[in-house]
């Protein structure tokens, strides 16, 4: 047994990790897009995407959510040859073939009827597995080796896992070893989702580090502060720019919006200015993965549940404007320079490496009444990541080849990401029965990486922390 990882470890985006059962069978974990300035040890970057590592001995591709720096290599994967099984939990089989639908028009083609063959073929190979169930994987001409995996809940996204396998050898005597991969791990009091829990004990693990030297704010006074800076950046009808993921970070700030809306309904000094503030959403896909999210109501969290069963509606107000056609997109750009009032913009990339913040962020980010919000991960090279580097300093950041000055107010609340931080990384270890014997930090920077490491080494005596 061995591990191969083609991604996420000289940044955070690309996940792709190989888990070798012998020389003729092994199964990948996830298969994700590069974003920003990493690359993969195989080559492969932003602008290289095939799939350049052997797949024939690829039996199974495990997914443990869909976010695209996990799944947006998939097309190339495909195209590569691969026909195995796509196994991952029952809402991510509900969520990645809108993902990839989109993956496809972005990065292949627009023309409906290969879309459609794609989608169809992603159906096909699709199993979607409920959590916590044990299920075996078809290896090829291996009568003494066998494998078995079961799906976690990772309190990332809705539907994210994290994955245990279990290989068993029946000679030249019997034997098993657990490897289990992290995936994204998401922390506590993330909106609409359970919390993850450490499994028993593992013998391998292969954990991501995203936060591995960071603290987030306190989460539990995170909704004052978002209510705070968006007074604050609307006093004077600008605009605040969220940059979103379309899965997962959209969901959760509206979650979080409606509740800092009807909070303050009854309040008689601050409900006229929020029932003034139009919040946008400007992404099809977003709005598309909100309808998912809301037919996926058995996965909310119980707060979640409660609120729903008292009539309200955490993903669909009053206030909640959705935009999906390009003509509209164009159109609330140019009517928001014309007629300022406050406004929240919600869109895509997360990051700012594409979509249809670009736009917005050309169209307002040199006007001083503007807020960029920032509620998540930013990798290097990105224009988000340059934009947060910045902002205080009123650098400049480059949209679509031209330069422009950052006059807009830069903020970030860290305690809305979905990635758990230190503590939480360490916890989730701290709180396995029996602990790891090996150690493998991916999907971080590198000072993150190597202050994981030692914090996992004191926990741990005597384990073995690999930094691949």
């Amino acid at each position: 047994m061995k591990i191969s990882h083609h991604g996420a470890i000289r940044g955070v985006t690309g996940s792709c990790h190989e888990l070798h059962i012998n020389p003729n069978n092994s199964v990948l974990v996830d298969c994700g897009l590069f974003q920003g300035a990493e690359t993969s040890p195989d080559g492969a970057n932003s602008n290289e995407l095939q799939i350049n590592f052997p797949i024939k001995q690829v039996q199974a591709l495990l997914v443990t959510h869909c976010h695209i720096d996990h799944v947006g290599r998939i097309p190339y994967l495909l195209a590569a040859g691969f026909n195995g099984s796509i196994i991952c939990s029952k809402p991510t089989a509900m969520l990645l073939p809108k993902v990839l639908e989109d993956a496809i028009k972005i990065g292949f083609t627009r023309d409906k009827r290969l879309i459609n063959k794609f989608i169809k073929k992603i159906g096909e190979l699709i199993i979607g597995v409920e959590y916590g169930k044990w299920q075996n994987i078809k290896l090829l001409n291996s009568p003494t080796d066998h494998l078995k995996v079961k799906f976690q809940p990772a309190g990332h996204i809705l539907g994210s896992a994290y994955i245990q396998c279990r290989i068993e050898t029946d000679k030249p005597h019997k034997s098993k070893t657990d490897v289990l991969f992290s995936g994204d791990l998401g922390a506590p009091y993330t909106p609409l989702l359970k919390s993850p829990k450490s499994p028993y004990s593992t013998d391998i693990l292969v954990i991501e580090s995203t936060y591995g030297d960071r603290m987030h704010e306190d989460r539990r006074n995170r909704q004052q502060r978002l209510a705070k800076i968006i007074e604050h950046a609307v006093s004077d009808n600008g605009v605040v720019l969220i940059p979103a993921f379309s899965i997962g970070r959209t969901q959760e700030i509206l979650y979080e919006l409606e509740h800092i809306i009807h909070k303050n309904s009854l309040s008689k000094s601050k409900s006229a200015m929020w029932e003034n503030i139009e919040i946008i959403v400007d992404s099809p896909l977003a709005n598309d993965f909100t309808e998912l999210y809301r037919k996926l109501k058995r996965y909310w969290d119980k707060e979640a549940i409660r609120r729903h069963a008292s009539n309200r509606h955490p993903l669909s107000f009053e206030q909640l404007t959705t935009i999906d056609d390009h003509k509209t997109h164009l159109g609330t750009i140019k009517y928001l320079q014309k007629h300022p009032r406050p406004a929240i913009v919600l869109a895509a990339s997360g990051m700012c490496a594409g979509g249809r913040i670009m736009n917005y962020l050309e169209a307002f980010i040199e006007d001083k009444r503007t807020d960029v919000l920032f509620v998540g991960y930013q990798a290097q090279g990105t224009p988000g990541h340059i934009i947060q580097k910045y902002g205080a300093k009123h650098g400049y950041v480059e949209l679509n080849g031209k330069k422009r000055a950052i006059n807009a107010g830069v903020h970030t609340i860290s305690g809305y990401s979905a990635h758990a931080d230190q503590k939480d990384l360490v916890n989730f270890v701290k709180r396995m029965r029996k602990k790891p014997k090996e150690i493998r930090i991916v999907h971080g920077d590198e000072k993150a990486k190597k202050v994981l490491k030692r914090k996992f080494e004191e926990l741990v005596p005597g384990v073995f922390v690999d930094i691949p």
